[in-house]
């Protein structure tokens, strides 16, 4: 079925609304009309009949021969200058002295409304049917010197002539009536035209289909999505978002400080320009939002946010990150143990069996050293196996790789991940790794304790160290000493933000080539 324009339904409604007042008013005001001219006409037919009657003309003529001789030229000089339809004038007996028609002089008046006014003397207004019509009549009774009534005066307006002058007025009523249509419908066309310009030439029926297709795109969409008008006013917001912002109830028409980091949003709003991929944290959530501002004819109007939760993409990438140490940990060993093997199987060949076993025991005394510390004193199985891995990668690459004999770590509690972990201590022996390398001499030291309430890791190298300058940066995303052209700067940044999620701290001192970094995470969160 086709759908009927917005223009046509105005104007419609409208012209329908127009007629059906003017129709109410025209019957309105025809029936207020008639009974204000019927009133009117009755007061002044009564009034003319009051002067009438007293006139000593008249009275003074009752006692003559020849009343009607007297009285019929001063009535009708009257009737004619008030424009009244009769005047007639009668004795006590109804018998006419005055008339329109000369011929009804003489005749008994018509009507049967007289007796009020011979008999009881009363001044009133009637309506009846006489010689001429039916009327509207004033009726008054006319005394003598003695205070007897010896006649009558009626003075009448025919109620044709009266619906004449209400069906005159109301034509003059009818024209401002089609004039107000005719406002109407121009009216109601620029209103038309006007409600097109601001939707967009859309008919409502095309408003309501975009909005409800908004909705299902709002809610099938992953990203929560969150717009605010130009005073920070929330006017919608998807189920994704409220999910994320752990938000249960309506928050339309709410301001959106307190339920959303407003900062970017608010900036939009005073600049105009778009914001991507801000990062910003939420509580125990780590946010990625882009803010694009909305428009009108008078600037910006508001802003729609898009953000997704970066935890969830942080703990893939941190796990891939994790195995890819590990896949190098575990190659670097295995590259390691082959040429020990090799240089073991060379030396037997060779019959060098005194420098074979002075090698085995060599390193036979190393690495039981190092896992006496590592298995008898660090308990942790995460902590064991990275360190494992560091070592294989420290004796790959000629770096001397201590664990302080003083080291003692139990298991570690629930809420500190492998993931967190290798991002922290890997993170930090890796860049130790790093800054060790081309030295004469190069060592990298690891301890850890457990004593007290906090997990205490210390990793300290003999490189370059780090300028002071630097120091405040080393933290910071993105900053790197390193020319190679390839992106680093990230891992430090990561350790960084991942002490701080798990509301530790991390110290770094430098001097005389000597750096050494220091992690304290608590052993019970703030939070439980």
């Amino acid at each position: 079925m086709r759908k009927v324009s917005l223009e046509t339904k105005i104007l419609g409604l409208v012209l329908s609304l127009s007629l059906f007042l003017i129709l109410l008013l025209a019957i309105s005001f025809s029936y207020m009309e008639g009974r204000q001219i019927a009133k009117d006409k009755g007061q002044l037919a009564l009034e003319l009949s009051k002067t009438i009657s007293f006139m000593p003309t008249v009275t003074e003529a009752f006692e003559t021969d020849e009343p009607a001789s007297i009285i019929q030229p001063v009535v009708e000089r009257i009737r004619r200058e008030t424009g009244a339809e009769f005047i007639v004038v009668g004795n006590d007996k109804e018998m006419r002295y005055s008339h329109p028609l000369i011929s009804e002089i003489g005749k008994r008046m018509k009507g049967g409304d007289n007796s009020r006014a011979i008999r009881d003397g009363e001044y009133y207004v009637s309506e009846a049917a006489g010689s001429l019509g039916l009327s509207i009549r004033g009726k008054s009774p006319i005394f003598n010197k003695e205070g007897k009534i010896i006649g009558i005066v009626s003075v009448g307006f025919l109620v044709e002539d009266v619906r004449a002058q209400i069906f005159k007025d109301l034509s003059k009523e009818m024209l401002i009536s089609l004039l107000a249509i005719m406002i109407s419908i121009i009216g109601s066309y620029m209103l038309a035209r006007s409600i097109r310009r601001d939707t967009l030439g859309l008919e409502p029926f095309e408003i309501a289909n975009l909005y409800k297709e908004k909705n299902a795109v709002l809610q099938s969409v992953k990203e929560g999505i969150l717009a605010i008008d130009q005073n920070g006013l929330i006017t919608s917001m998807n189920q994704p978002a409220k999910k994320l912002l752990d938000i249960k109830e309506s928050v339309r028409h709410l301001n959106v400080d307190g339920l959303f980091p407003s900062k970017y949003l608010f900036e939009v709003l005073r600049s105009g320009e778009p914001q991507a991929d801000k990062e910003i944290s939420w509580k125990d959530k780590s946010i990625i939002v882009n803010c694009t501002p909305i428009f009108d004819s008078e600037g910006v109007s508001g802003v729609v946010a898009s953000f997704r939760d970066r935890t969830e993409i942080e703990e893939m990438v941190n796990t891939l990150s994790e195995v890819k140490m590990h896949s190098e940990d575990l190659r670097a060993q295995t590259h390691e143990f082959t040429n020990k093997l090799y240089v073991l199987s060379g030396l037997l060949q060779l019959g060098e069996y005194d420098e074979a076993i002075d090698m085995i025991q060599s390193e036979t005394s190393e690495l039981h050293s190092l896992n006496r510390v590592v298995f008898e004193q660090i308990k942790d199985t995460k902590v064991q196996a990275l360190l494992l891995g560091k070592i294989g990668k420290a004796s790959e690459k000629k770096i001397s790789f201590e664990i302080d004999s003083q080291s003692y770590l139990e298991k570690l509690p629930d809420h500190i991940k492998l993931s967190q972990l290798t991002l922290i201590v890997g993170n930090i022996i890796d860049n130790a790794l790093e800054a060790v390398s081309g030295m004469d001499e190069p060592l990298v030291k690891f301890f850890a304790t457990d004593i007290g309430n906090d997990l205490v890791f210390e990793v300290s190298d003999n490189g370059k160290g780090i300028p002071e300058q630097d120091i405040s940066f080393i933290f910071d995303r993105g900053f790197t000493s390193k020319n190679n052209g390839s992106p680093s700067g990230y891992g430090l940044a990561n350790a960084d933000q991942v002490v701080k999620e798990l509301e530790g701290i991390i110290e770094v001192q430098s001097e005389d080539g000597n750096t050494i970094f220091t992690v304290y995470l608590p052993k019970q969160r703030r939070g439980g």
